[in-house]
């Protein structure tokens, strides 16, 4: 008996995927629930699990082809009624024994020389004034024995040969052009189509672009005060929530403020209408294997530091995993997209429609600036705050962005709400 499997309800207003990656080949054996390929959304990608146990069955589409909802992709053959599972079993047989080698024969002794030199005390003190070679020297005493005459004569011989000359050195070849040198450079090209979510991502900013009026507004900020904070409270902030204390929940809540204080900030546009958010979804963009998604964290205005946090570990480990779901990703009122973990210094990020604004943040550098009269080195940090100038007029971006600069500046800010 075969059981068919179907490309799964993918959410809302999703209707169509790619088949990225079969993790089961025919003939693999499944189990209930084990996934069997990968499929590639606008947004995340999804997995599709065996609807029962049995044995992989012929793939009927490709990797690359785009299917819709609920298209047969592959069957499952039942391991029981269908009688043609493929048995996965241990296959341990036993090695026949191999007989040792034998022994290899000892290497027969050297023979002994045959013509060991014998020298008398006078000889061999002569040899080893002189530095010579018994066996280079030709002895004249009786059976060939070498006498001190001998060594004394083979001493002066040595001493009367000229050393050879020392000539000028060669001079260095002269070497062939470059291109006559160099070997031949084997210049490869490799051709990879796009993976959908890649191709959405192309497509979403294209159109960022061309529909919206975008402007970049910049400021810097003083990292001092809350590298500081940070600081101070990391390690029972990491005692008592379980996460560590990092900058982006300063940074999360400083941006609820401004979007409190510039409505418009957090606002959108929907045909003819701009539609105001009573809440604040702000959209993390998180670096993962198919590329830069921006899961939600939800009601950031309402959540702590560590659940701003938390929310954030949490979609930054799913990322990697490739486990995020439509659902993490789905909604977002602003986006923070923080460049500097990677080492960007200035940058102007583009908008995620339908929002309207998205901080960018970069790394943080020692640079001199002027405090009271005075040049003094602080931590800064370049602040960037892209927005879409159909809704947001420059006076409300600007003023959005120095909020969140003071908050940075002073977190005293955050706690009393100013």
């Amino acid at each position: 008996m075969s059981v068919e499997v179907k490309v799964p309800t993918l959410g809302e207003s999703v209707t169509e995927a790619t088949i990225g990656e079969w993790l089961k080949q025919p003939g693999d054996a499944v189990a209930l629930d084990e996934p069997v390929a990968s499929l590639e959304t606008d947004k995340v990608a999804v997995e599709v699990p065996a609807p029962a146990a049995g044995v992989m069955g012929a793939h009927q589409v490709e990797v690359g082809q785009t299917i819709e909802v609920g298209t047969v992709i592959a069957t499952i053959e039942d391991a029981t009624e269908g009688g043609e599972t493929t048995q996965v079993a241990e296959r341990e047989q036993a090695q026949p024994a191999t007989e040792k080698p034998p022994a290899a024969a000892p290497a027969p002794a050297p023979a002994e020389d045959d013509h060991t030199i014998t020298l008398s005390p006078a000889v061999r003190r002569a040899v080893l004034e002189h530095g010579l070679d018994p066996s280079a020297i030709r002895g004249t005493g009786k059976d060939g024995r070498l006498t001190k005459e001998d060594v004394i004569a083979a001493a002066k011989a040595k001493k009367d040969t000229p050393a050879p000359s020392v000539s000028a050195p060669a001079p260095a070849p002269t070497l062939p052009p470059a291109s006559a040198r160099l070997e031949p450079v084997e210049r490869r090209e490799e051709r990879v189509k796009m993976t959908r979510m890649r191709q959405t991502i192309a497509r979403r900013l294209k159109s960022a672009q061309e529909e919206a009026a975008l402007l970049t507004t910049f400021n810097d900020c003083d990292m001092t005060a809350v590298s500081a904070a940070r600081e101070a409270y990391k390690e029972l902030f990491a005692t008592k929530h379980g996460i560590k204390l990092g900058f982006m929940s300063f940074f999360a809540k400083a941006a609820c403020l401004a979007l409190k204080d510039i409505p418009a900030v957090n606002a959108r546009i929907d045909g003819d209408e701009i539609v105001y958010h009573q809440y604040v979804d702000i959209s993390v963009a998180v670096s993962a294997p198919q590329g830069l998604v921006v899961p939600v964290v939800r009601n950031a205005d309402a959540l702590s530091f560590a659940e701003i946090e938390q929310a954030i570990a949490d979609y930054g480990q799913k990322a990697k995993d490739g486990t995020l779901t439509m659902a993490d990703m789905t909604g977002g009122t602003f986006t923070i997209s923080n460049g500097g973990v990677f080492g960007s210094l200035m940058s102007t990020p583009i908008i995620n429609p339908p929002q309207s604004a998205v901080l960018g943040l970069h790394r943080i550098e020692d640079r001199p600036v002027a405090r009271d009269g005075q040049v003094v080195i602080r931590p800064m940090m370049y602040l960037a705050l892209s927005y879409d100038h159909r809704l947001i007029d420059g006076r409300e971006a600007v003023t959005a962005l120095k909020i969140i600069k003071e908050a940075i500046e002073d977190p005293m800010r955050m706690l009393i709400d100013l």
